[in-house]
């Protein structure tokens, strides 16, 4: 079985070799780049499982790379994991609202980072659907197994993350489920401080259900369920 490929877009010489080692020791095969146009050439060319993206870069920085990521159709649905030093909560949230699926701040564990892209792969795998393969509400339709979901018979593009997310309110229909329930089941791992990433997620799902973002209710203080 070949290695997950991750893309290392990283222009600190003693970071990116940091993160080499320690992909390479985890079973990874890591290919890196150290500017944001590389990065886009790569990528386009051998699309990888993950991407690792610093955020200030030459030429290109790390936001433009990751909105070009999710514009292309070859290479939208890849996982960005953006690693910085920028820590601002504006900064992780515009990360988030541009389609990163996680946000490390500099400086950083590898080992810690090791389990984030795994359990960004997982998420990624193909996984149980519910007992029915197709979920139709109003004008919204979800088809499982071919991880399509339309709106007013439009096809509308989420993000892995996105899919699984509604997914799994789908599957707990009518029943409230907590932010950290949601970044177990959802991100695979609970850290102190992230609800925010899941606000953030549900509020970009919301957008693109469109005029039917209602069918997602906010509880406030406990967490979200989707109507019966």
């Amino acid at each position: 079985m070949a290695k997950p490929m991750i893309l290392i877009v990283e222009d600190d010489v003693d970071i990116l070799n940091l993160l080499t080692y320690n992909l390479a020791g985890a079973g990874f095969e890591a290919v890196v780049a150290q500017d944001g146009y590389e990065a886009l050439t790569l990528a386009r060319r051998r699309p990888p499982h993950l991407i690792i993206l610093d955020l200030m870069l030459p030429g290109l920085d790390g936001f433009e790379v990751c909105k070009e990521i999710k514009r292309g159709e070859a290479t939208r649905k890849i996982p960005v994991l953006m690693l910085t030093a920028r820590g601002e909560e504006v900064d992780r949230i515009v990360g988030l609202e541009l389609g990163a699926d996680d946000y490390v701040v500099k400086p950083f564990s590898p080992r810690e980072l090791i389990l984030r892209v795994r359990a960004i792969l997982k998420r990624y795998m193909p996984e149980e659907a519910p007992a029915a393969s197709v979920w139709r509400r109003e004008g919204v339709g979800v088809d499982f197994q071919a991880h399509r979901v339309t709106v007013d018979e439009q096809e509308v593009a989420l993000t892995a993350t996105e899919f699984r997310l509604l997914a799994e309110l789908i599957r707990n229909q009518g029943k409230v489920q907590s932010r950290d329930h949601l970044l177990d089941k959802v991100w695979g791992y609970q850290f102190e401080g992230y609800a925010r990433t899941v606000d953030t997620h549900v509020r970009r799902l919301r957008q693109k259900l469109g005029s039917y973002a209602e069918l997602i209710e906010t509880l406030r203080g406990v967490g979200y369920r989707l109507k019966d």
